[in-house]
């Protein structure tokens, strides 16, 4: 298969538009017109992990961490900023990186913590950055008796639609107010005469229109509108987020905090966690996130949660659990995300059944060894 083939259904696993701002997701070397039949999953890209790659013909490693985050000037052997980068492209191999893409992600790596731990309707701890939209909402102030004129003019022009196929059109809102202004002594109005102060019945005419329209209804709606100078205003438009980092919910009932513990260790395939807070007692409201998430700590305290899944915490962020009396289960930062990468690999291997082969690396390892 070509590279270019597996790229678009990756983007449907972890969508792209979903990661963080900083972050360096996707294709970060590679050939879209490759030819693969091997891809290997791991959570960092290490030396052992490339050697595993070249020993089994992987032509894609599907990283979770982006092994390239700074910006580098040359690729050279020994390279300080991401010192495989050099060792994989003269492999002729591609990296693709999921990382905050996967976080975010419905059926992503929080997920699989929430259905571990057993939330019910988990919902993001924090909401994702709004996306800018491709509509516009677009305020003009029209006198009350040429309102209906102006905005029939703007929709014919391709404003007011709702809705994917056309579903609600001729949208629009109308607040009645009172406008003012003096004709200038230069001035040509429709109401009044130059010197004049005129206080006029204007609606506020508020609708929707598409950004590929935005030039045409603005020429409609001024050649429509009576007024020589047209008040008028726009505004971009962004999409309401409904993804976002961690998640958080309701137990189906109380579970007691050790049993939770023991189903987190043996779900992880991890000897041992660190355990912040009371371990007596029994959890309701859960929060996972999976990594190090030391932003979500408030998020986590504010909705009341008696038990918080995560990767690793700085020191104060423990304290801060600890003194929130929020039972905090850490399992190692890659501990908490490796599971998802046999998901994964089940995912591309029934998707391109018999022409491509997915496997987890057997060396990739959280570089803690857990006692």
């Amino acid at each position: 298969m070509k590279l270019a083939q597996i790229m678009p259904f990756l983007d449907k696993i972890a969508p792209l538009s979903l990661a963080e701002s900083w972050d360096n997701v996707g294709l970060l070397a590679g050939d879209p017109a490759s030819n693969i039949k091997k891809v290997i999953l791991t959570i960092d890209l290490t030396p052992a992990v490339l050697a595993e790659a070249r020993d089994r013909q992987a032509e894609l490693i599907l990283a979770y961490h982006p092994p390239l985050f700074e910006a580098v000037k040359q690729i050279v052997p020994g390279m300080k900023a991401s010192p495989l980068l050099y060792e994989v492209i003269r492999s002729g191999k591609a990296i693709y990186a999921l990382h905050t893409a996967l976080d975010m992600a419905q059926g992503g790596v929080n997920d699989m913590l929430a259905e571990i731990i057993g939330i019910k309707d988990p919902q993001p701890l924090a909401l994702a950055q709004a996306q800018p939209a491709d509509n516009y909402k677009i305020v003009v102030f029209v006198p009350v008796d040429q309102t209906e004129r102006v905005a029939q003019a703007m929709f014919a022009a391709g404003a007011g639609t709702v809705g994917e196929k056309e579903k609600y059109t001729q949208c629009s809102f109308r607040t009645e107010g009172t406008g003012s202004f003096k004709c200038g002594p230069e001035s040509h109005p429709a109401i009044g005469t130059p010197g004049s102060v005129e206080m006029v019945r204007e609606n506020r005419l508020e609708t929707i229109v598409p950004q590929a329209r935005l030039s045409e209804v603005v020429k409609a709606m001024r050649a429509a509108h009576s007024y020589e100078e047209v008040a008028y205003e726009i505004y971009p438009l962004v999409k309401s987020p409904e993804h976002g980092l961690g998640r958080w919910g309701q137990l189906a009932k109380p579970v007691a905090k050790k049993t939770l513990i023991a189903a987190v260790k043996k779900s992880l395939h991890v000897k041992c966690v660190g355990i912040i807070g009371p371990e007596s007692g029994r959890a309701s409201t859960v929060a996972v996130a999976a990594g190090s998430c030391g932003s979500l700590l408030n998020a986590v305290i504010a909705r009341g949660c008696d038990l918080y899944l995560t990767g690793e915490l700085k020191h104060h962020d423990a304290l801060k659990l600890q003194d929130a009396g929020v039972t905090t289960i850490c399992v190692g930062h890659s501990n908490s995300e490796r599971l998802i990468l046999a998901r994964i690999a089940g995912r591309l291997n029934e998707q391109f059944l018999g022409r491509l082969e997915a496997f987890v690396s057997k060396y990739d390892k959280d570089p803690i060894n857990w006692k």
